[in-house]
């Protein structure tokens, strides 16, 4: 049945899908965006550099839970 798991005629339909939804001036940037985001991934593989997280204006920082005092025994009935 199956000699792979995509065959040319399964990447025309899935790029003809792909240019009905996104239309044809769009998919040029989206496989721009795809193909520069996996080479950043590989070039961070290589590296082995980890980034910290972001944080973003206007979220909260979660507290450190190791600073904070621990909470008062409950008295038991």
């Amino acid at each position: 049945m199956g000699e792979g798991l995509f065959q040319p005629m399964h990447l025309l339909v899935i790029f003809a899908i792909a240019l009905l939804v996104f239309g044809p001036k769009k998919l040029p940037e989206l496989g721009k965006g795809l193909g520069e985001a996996i080479r950043g991934f590989k070039d961070s593989l290589k590296t082995g550099e980890a980034t910290p997280p972001v944080q973003r204006p206007g979220a909260t920082a979660l507290p450190d839970t190791k600073s904070l005092p621990e909470p008062p025994e409950q008295p038991k009935n």
